[in-house]
C-alpha cells in the first residue's frame, strides 16, 4: 500500500508549536509512506488540490492528513480523497492541533509528538478497508411535538415545502404560552393578532394532520424511518360532528369548580370548555374530574342541548400510529412556581417572596392575563384579592433564575424584557400609579431591546432599583417589600399593592420522560441537549431528531421562531433525497460467538441492539442472539467494550487496527 502524508500548518495554530516541515520529512521514512509534504492551509482549495494531484500522480492508495480535529475537516479531506479516485474511508486524520500544538509550548517535544500521531494514523490506515456508506430509505413525513409558536412555525415551514406533517399538542388547543400574552416586546404589538392567523393556517393546511389533546407514547425506528405511537386522549366529544357553537359550554351548570388553566388560576371555567375564545380547534373538552355525569351519573345537560349529538360520554383514549422520517421537538417551557390556586393558598408554603400565600403576589404569566383584553379583568389592572386597582406595584426580577439555592443557575433570558413590558403596560393603564423594578443586572441583548428598556425607564417613569428583595410581608392591607439599593447603598422599603415576580423559565415537568421515549439527552435542568452549541444547535445525538424553541433553553419569540425554521430546514434536507447515506462505522455481531447475554442491549444509548431469533431445522425458536440495527447505531463502541465474549466489532476500529496503533506508538520509545 502506497500512503501519502499531508501535514497542515493551520496558519500558526499548528505551525507555531510544531515544526511541520520536519514532521513531513521524517514521516516520509515511515514504512509504507510513499509521499509526504507540508502545506500552510491544507483545507483550502489549493491545499486540497495538493492532495488530489498527489493521489493521481503518485498513485497513492491511502492518505493521512495531519491537521485539526476530524470534527472540523474529516469530511473535507475524505471528499478530496474520493474526488481523486480512492475510497474516502482510506483517509485518516492525525489530530496535531487540539491534541498537540494547542496543549504544548515546547517545539521539539510537540514536533516529536506530532510525528507519533502521524505514525499511529499511518498504521491505522494500512489496515483500513474500503467501505460503502449505508443507504437508508426516507419516509418524507415529519412529526412536530408541541403546538406553541415554535411547533407552529416548524410545521408550516415543512408543510409549505410540500411534505406532510403530523403536529401533536398535549393541550386541547395549539398556541402555547404565546396565546396567553397580552403584547409582545419590543414592539408592543398584539400577541393574538400575530399568532391566531398562523394557528388557523395550521388547522386548514392540507399537508398538516393536527392531533390536539394528544401525547407521544412510544417512538421506534431510526432516522428516516420512525414509527410513533400517539395517545389521543378522549375529549368526550365527536370531533367530526361538533361545530364549536358553544351552546354546551353556556348551559353547563358546573361553572366554578375548575380553575381555568389558560387564565393561570385567576378565573374558573365550566366542566365542558374550550381553553380560550380563539382556540384551534374550537372543539370543547369535558373535564371528567369535575363533570357531574362522571361523578354521579346525572346531569347530561350538554347532551340534551347539543343539536349535533356530538357528546360522547363513553369515548375512550385511542392510540394512533404514524410513520415519519424526522421528529421536531418543540415542547416549550414552564414557569418556576409553587401553586396558583388562591382558594387554598393560605395553607400552602410561603414560596418565593410569599408566592402561593399572598393572592396579590403573582408571576409574569398571571400578570399577562390580567393585562390582556381577553383576560379575567378585561384588561384592567386589578388585584386578584379584591379587584381594586393597585396604585403601587413592585416587579422583582431573577426570581429563581441565577439562583444556585433554587437549582437554576442560568439566566432565563427574557425576564428583563417582559418585566420592562409589564411596567410599561401598567403605567399606560394606571397613569397615576407607581412602578418599581428590583433587578440584579439588565440583560437586553436583542434588536431594539436596550432601547425598549430605556423607554420604560425614561419615558414611562418606571423606577429601577438595583438590588435584591430580602422579605415581603403583609401589613395594614399593604405588601411591605424590603430590599436594598446597592447603587445608593441604602435599604429600601416599599408599601406595595401588588407584587409581580419574574420567575425562572424551567423545562416541562415531563421533559425527561419524553427524552427517554425518543432517546434524547437532556441537561441537569431538564432542557434537551444539542450536539454542538455552535455548529449543530438544533440537532441532538439521535439522528433525525431536531430541537426548536424553549425546550432547549430559555428563548424569546424571535429566537424560537428562527430555531423552528432551522429545525424545519434540517428536516427538509433529510427529505431532499429518497435515500439517506450514513457512515458505515457501525457495530456488527459475530453471531457464531454471541452468547446471548445481552449486556450490549442494556448499555446501548441508541437502542440499536435487537434480539434476533435462532431457529432449528424445524423452524422452532431455540435461542436469541444480539443483532445491531445499522440504521440506529451511531458507532459509539459501547457495546464493543462491554461484550464479555468479544463478539461485537466496530467496523473501522477492529482489534487489529487498535493494536497496530498502540504498537506504532510504542515504537517511539524503543
Amino acid at each position: 500500500m502506497k500512503i501519502g502524508v499531508f501535514v497542515c500548518h493551520c496558519g500558526e495554530n499548528i505551525g507555531k508549536t510544531v515544526d511541520c516541515a520536519t514532521v513531513a520529512q521524517r514521516a516520509a521514512k515511515i514504512p509504507g509512506v510513499a509521499y509526504s509534504v507540508d502545506n500552510k492551509y491544507m483545507c483550502s482549495d489549493p491545499g486540497q488540490n495538493v492532495i488530489k494531484n498527489a493521489i493521481r500522480e503518485k498513485k497513492l492508495d491511502a492518505v493521512v492528513v495531519a491537521s485539526c480535529s476530524p470534527h472540523m475537516h474529516e469530511k473535507t479531506f475524505r471528499k478530496a480523497a474520493a474526488d481523486a479516485g480512492i475510497n474516502k474511508y482510506l483517509c485518516e486524520i492525525a489530530n496535531v492541533r487540539e491534541q498537540c500544538s494547542w496543549v504544548h509550548d515546547n517545539i521539539p517535544d510537540a514536533t516529536d509528538k506530532a510525528l507519533d500521531l502521524v505514525r499511529i494514523a499511518v498504521e491505522k490506515v494500512k489496515r483500513n478497508i474500503p467501505l460503502t456508506a449505508i443507504r437508508v430509505p426516507v419516509t418524507k413525513r415529519a412529526l412536530v411535538i408541541g403546538g406553541g409558536i415554535s411547533g407552529i412555525q416548524a410545521a408550516l415551514d415543512i408543510a409549505n415545502s410540500g411534505f406532510e406533517v403530523v403536529l401533536v399538542e398535549k393541550e386541547p388547543s395549539i398556541g402555547g404560552h404565546m396565546s396567553q400574552l397580552s403584547e409582545t416586546f419590543p414592539t408592543l404589538d398584539c400577541s393574538q393578532c400575530i399568532l391566531t392567523p398562523r394557528m388557523v393556517e395550521v388547522y386548514q393546511h392540507p399537508k398538516i394532520k393536527l392531533l390536539t389533546y394528544s401525547e407521544v407514547e412510544k417512538v421506534e425506528g431510526f432516522i428516516g424511518n420512525f414509527t410513533v405511537t400517539i395517545k389521543k386522549k378522549a375529549r368526550s366529544i365527536d370531533e367530526e360532528k361538533c361545530t364549536g357553537c358553544g351552546l354546551c359550554i353556556q348551559k353547563c351548570p358546573i361553572k366554578k369548580k375548575a380553575f381555568n388553566e389558560f387564565e393561570e388560576g385567576l378565573a374558573t371555567r365550566p366542566a365542558i370548555y374550550v381553553p380560550f375564545p380563539q382556540a384551534v380547534p374550537n372543539i370543547p373538552v369535558i373535564d371528567r374530574s369535575v363533570c357531574t355525569y362522571y361523578q354521579t351519573g346525572k346531569c347530561q345537560m350538554c347532551l340534551k342541548v347539543c343539536g349535533r349529538e356530538a357528546i360522547l360520554f363513553e369515548q375512550q383514549d385511542t392510540l394512533v400510529t404514524e410513520e415519519v422520517g424526522s421528529i421536531v421537538i418543540a415542547t416549550g417551557y414552564k414557569l418556576y412556581s409553587i401553586d396558583k390556586k388562591p382558594e387554598d393558598s393560605e395553607i400552602k408554603g410561603y414560596g418565593e417572596y410569599g408566592y402561593g400565600k399572598y393572592k396579590d403576589v403573582i408571576d409574569g404569566l398571571q400578570f399577562e392575563r390580567i393585562a390582556s383584553a381577553s383576560g379575567p379583568t378585561n384588561g384592567e389592572i386589578l388585584r386578584p384579592s379584591d379587584k381594586t386597582q393597585p396604585k403601587k406595584i413592585v416587579f422583582i426580577q431573577c426570581v429563581g433564575s441565577r439562583d444556585e439555592q433554587k437549582g437554576f443557575s442560568y439566566c432565563s433570558k427574557i425576564c428583563c424584557m417582559y418585566t420592562a413590558k409589564h411596567a410599561m403596560l401598567y403605567k399606560h393603564k394606571v397613569h397615576d400609579g407607581e412602578a418599581y423594578v428590583f433587578y440584579m443586572d439588565i440583560r437586553a441583548g436583542g434588536k431594539m431591546y436596550e432601547e425598549f428598556v430605556r423607554r420604560a425607564i425614561e419615558e414611562d417613569g418606571v423606577k429601577y432599583i438595583r438590588g435584591r428583595v430580602s422579605k415581603i410581608y403583609r401589613q395594614n392591607g399593604k405588601y411591605i417589600v424590603k430590599g436594598e439599593d446597592t447603587i445608593a447603598g441604602m435599604p429600601v422599603v416599599i408599601d406595595a399593592d401588588m407584587v409581580v415576580l419574574a420567575t425562572a423559565m424551567v423545562a416541562q415537568p415531563n421533559a425527561s420522560k419524553l427524552a427517554q421515549t425518543i432517546g434524547v439527552p437532556y441537561d441537569k435542568y431538564g432542557f434537551y441537549q444539542e450536539v454542538h452549541p455552535k455548529l449543530r444547535p438544533v440537532e441532538v445525538s439521535t439522528a433525525g431528531v431536531f430541537l426548536a424553541g424553549a425546550c432547549q433553553s430559555p428563548k424569546d419569540i424571535p429566537e424560537s421562531v428562527a430555531m423552528a425554521s432551522a429545525a424545519a430546514a434540517k428536516s427538509l434536507v433529510l427529505f431532499g433525497s429518497d435515500y439517506l447515506e450514513r457512515e458505515p462505522t457501525v457495530a456488527v455481531v459475530n453471531e457464531a460467538n454471541c452468547a446471548g447475554c445481552f449486556y450490549c442491549l442494556k448499555v446501548c444509548p441508541y437502542n440499536a441492539i435487537e434480539k434476533k431469533e435462532v431457529k432449528n431445522k424445524l423452524g422452532e425458536i431455540i435461542d436469541y442472539i444480539a443483532h445491531v440495527n445499522a440504521g440506529l447505531c451511531q458507532g459509539c463502541g459501547t457495546c464493543n467494550a462491554t461484550c464479555p465474549s468479544k463478539s461485537i466489532e466496530l467496523i473501522g476500529f477492529n482489534d487489529e487496527q487498535i493494536y497496530a496503533e498502540i504498537n506504532a506508538f510504542s515504537e517511539s520509545f524503543v
